[in-house]
């Protein structure tokens, strides 16, 4: 599983970003996938979700309206589009990849960004 990140930045308080996230060395519509964050000191959060098979999204509360998820599997290609941003999103942010062999638990996949593999990481730094 090999999974690359790319489109963090800066960007100014109610600005925009998308993230890019380039997946292979896997079966792309086989794997649960997603976004999480971890800020400097902070507990890692999850963000946003798309189930295996049929591409089902989640997002935490705390992450609905702002941050949203999309694919491109014949690119084999993870978007997240995040609006509005504050100083508090601040973080890295990683896309993960998980097998998620009990689909209808995926919801906790993305509640704790606890996924089985993940990329390097992009940096996205919101000023005020």
């Amino acid at each position: 599983v090999q999974l690359v990140e790319s489109g963090g930045g800066l960007a100014q308080t109610g600005g925009s970003l998308r993230l890019s996230c380039a997946a292979s060395g896997f079966t792309f519509d086989d794997y649960t996938i997603g976004w999480f964050r971890q800020a400097p000191g902070q507990e890692r959060e999850g963000v946003a979700c798309m189930r295996r098979g049929d591409g089902v999204t989640y997002s935490p509360d705390s992450m609905k309206g702002r941050f949203s998820i999309s694919s491109d599997s014949e690119k084999n290609m993870v978007y997240l589009q995040m609006n509005d941003l504050k100083p508090e999103d601040t973080a890295v942010y990683y896309c993960g990849a998980d097998m998620n062999l009990i689909p209808d638990n995926f919801w906790r996949i993305c509640e704790l960004g606890d996924f089985g593999d993940w990329g390097q990481g992009t940096q996205v730094t919101v000023s005020s």
